[in-house]
């Protein structure tokens, strides 16, 4: 089955990262596991050896046909031909009964919207252990002032902590990237961070549509430059270097702005 480059397939491998993976999941009897992209199902295989229940996602039909054949017998596991940006994790929480465990290896090319799909399922979901490409990684984890800190960080913060695992060399994958990737480990926080606005997301995407004006001159037309003095935020610096809440507290302006 070879890979397609239409879906971004490439598909691991080696036993050791697939073990090393599984072991970081630590699936328990009882969990409900969602596998996104299971490909030829080699880590399919490990997670039901813990006899958890999984529900795994797959996009492309052949794929999907020898998960069939291949699972057909194996108690706990279910599969949806699907697109995993479309899919309603909220609904499988509900018919589950239970929270979701996320884990898979993301397409490179979907990577970043798939996040933003996930996060706004992060009420049914409990921790995600993802594959990613490893630039992308850094930017998860980056902290203020960092040349890798942007939107993506900032958005997931208030929801997700977020934790390093380990770094994939391209050779545990077939066919072998360009790139390395890395495995992350996002914990779903109990209760946000902070009490996030409902202007939270306009406020951050403004800010870092032009990553090299100053925060005034980026969020000219969504917050004034009176509003991020009354903030007591220094205008003229670049947003890169603010902390996740300052975008909040910005966008609490804007709260108080649609009340009046």
């Amino acid at each position: 089955m070879r890979a397609r480059k239409r879906f971004g397939q490439h598909f691991l491998h080696d036993p050791a990262v697939i073990r090393r993976i599984v072991q970081a999941v630590a699936p328990m009897p009882g969990s409900h596991l969602v596998e996104i992209g299971p490909g030829r199902g080699a880590m399919t295989q490990l997670l039901l050896e813990s006899h958890a229940a999984l529900d795994a996602i797959e996009i492309d039909r052949d794929l999907a046909a020898l998960l069939r054949e291949r699972f057909a017998q194996q108690s706990g596991f279910v599969l949806h031909e699907a697109d995993a940006l479309q899919f309603d994790f909220a609904a499988l929480a509900r018919a589950r009964g239970a929270q979701l465990r996320i884990v898979g290896n993301l397409p490179y090319n979907i990577s970043t919207p798939l996040l933003f799909h996930l996060l706004a399922n992060s009420a049914v979901l409990t921790d995600m252990h993802v594959m990613l490409q490893r630039e992308v990684v850094d930017r998860l984890v980056a902290r203020p002032g960092g040349g890798d800190y942007g939107r993506l960080t900032v958005m997931l913060a208030p929801w997700v902590h977020i934790e390093r695992l380990f770094d994939i060399g391209p050779g545990a994958f077939q066919p072998a990237p360009r790139v390395w990737s890395a495995m992350v480990r996002l914990t779903v926080r109990p209760t946000p961070a902070f009490a996030v606005s409902p202007h939270f997301a306009r406020v951050v995407a403004a800010a870092f549509g032009h990553r090299r004006k100053t925060l005034r001159n980026a969020l000219k037309g969504v917050v004034s430059s009176t509003l991020i003095d009354a903030c007591q935020l220094d205008g003229g610096v670049r947003p890169e270097t603010l902390a996740p809440e300052a975008f909040n507290i910005l966008a609490r302006t804007l709260d108080t702005c649609a009340e009046s």
